[in-house]
């Protein structure tokens, strides 16, 4: 009886053990691919930067005199016209100033009157021997002071009145406010910035090279200019290159004059600057490995593609080093040899060392 339990215990350990245990696994399936065979294309070499558009004439526009702003007439990007009234200070000290310097003049002159009136009483008296000729050279002395105190007046006068002018911020040209540093109710100091006005008129792309590429920026050299978002090239010429770096970026900035007879794009217009690698070399071809961007996965830090091992027809992985864009291609600098086979399609869903077979496109329905 404890032969056949014992048994019985022995098969349905058996059964239980059976069914936990695990199915052999199943082959992956072998996928197919698109590959392409590296081979060598032409690449037009450019140096391409990206610039803003500038007004060719920028001024800071600042009070000739201190004072408390008591009004701001100008708004940041508004177009104003030469003579346009953008901001005032507190005339008011100043007027009191004129007016003193009116009463100071008034006053000379009263006294350069006086002395012009007695100079010719004395002149009379000296014709008839009543006084010496020192007393009359005195009196013609006194007259010639009386008369410099009242142009110094006059120039005193005259400079007050100035000051009252200068009280009120004009624009010294046609252009658009850029930039308002100062409101009112601020006390400014004679030349403290307020605007920052663009004058209407030529444009300039302005961008900043490398010191690298610095000798391929030459002073009359034809550039491309791109606008972005429009994507419509324009023409223009180098303008000015400058002699130092910037002392943060360690850049050149380089300004390119637009030509006159396209239409201006707008001031701040992002643009792409297209210019020739080497001055006066004009754009050149070279020959370098393409590949589509379908073909680059990202791998770690890198980027990398999928191999094809035609005798094993298996995959690896291969980094690669991409230099620029063309399109929707890149430049591979290093990594590749023309000859190798590359999966330019589904690169993220594979594995290395997965098999895999040729992708056949189906044959057309006749």
């Amino acid at each position: 009886m404890k032969k056949i339990i014992f048994v019985a215990a022995f098969a349905a350990l058996a059964a239980v053990l059976s069914a936990c245990s695990k199915s052999p696994p199943t082959e992956e399936p072998v996928r197919a691919v698109k590959v392409l065979t590296v081979g060598l294309d032409t690449f037009q070499v450019e140096s391409e930067f990206a610039g803003e558009v500038r007004a060719r004439v920028e001024a800071r526009l600042a009070f000739r005199v201190g004072g408390k702003i008591i009004t701001r007439q100008a708004e940041l990007g508004q177009h104003v016209k030469s003579g346009q009234v953008l901001a005032q200070l507190d005339p008011q000290d100043y007027k009191l100033a004129v007016d003193a310097a009116r009463s100071q003049t008034a006053a000379a002159l009263t006294n350069r009157d006086l002395a012009v009136a007695e100079f010719k009483r004395y002149k009379d008296l000296r014709e008839q021997s009543f006084i010496s000729a020192a007393e009359l050279e005195r009196r013609e002395a006194t007259l010639k002071a009386a008369q410099a105190q009242l142009e110094q007046a006059q120039s005193q006068l005259t400079t007050q009145s100035n000051q009252v002018g200068y009280a009120m911020l004009v624009a010294t040209a046609d252009g658009v406010v850029t930039a308002v540093e100062a409101e009112a109710g601020q006390v400014v100091s004679a030349g403290t910035p307020v605007f920052r006005m663009a004058t209407d008129g030529a444009r300039d792309a302005v961008f900043a090279v490398p010191e690298d590429r610095l000798a391929a920026m030459q002073p009359g050299q034809k550039m491309r200019v791109k606008v972005w978002p429009q994507n419509t090239e324009l023409s223009g010429v180098v303008r000015e290159v400058s002699a130092s770096a910037d002392p943060v970026t360690r850049t050149f900035q380089v300004k390119v004059a637009l030509n006159a007879n396209q239409t201006a794009p707008a001031l701040g217009a992002t643009v792409n600057v297209a210019s020739a690698a080497s001055a006066g070399a004009g754009s050149q071809v070279k020959q370098v490995i393409k590949l589509p961007t379908s073909a680059l996965r990202q791998e770690g830090h890198g980027t990398a593609v999928w191999v094809l091992d035609p005798a094993s027809m298996t995959l690896r992985s291969q980094a690669v080093q991409i230099t620029t864009a063309d399109g929707n291609e890149v430049v591979v600098a290093a990594g590749l040899e023309p000859g190798m086979q590359v999966v330019s399609a589904g690169v993220h869903v594979l594995a290395a060392g997965q098999k895999v077979t040729l992708y056949q496109p189906p044959h057309a329905a006749k």
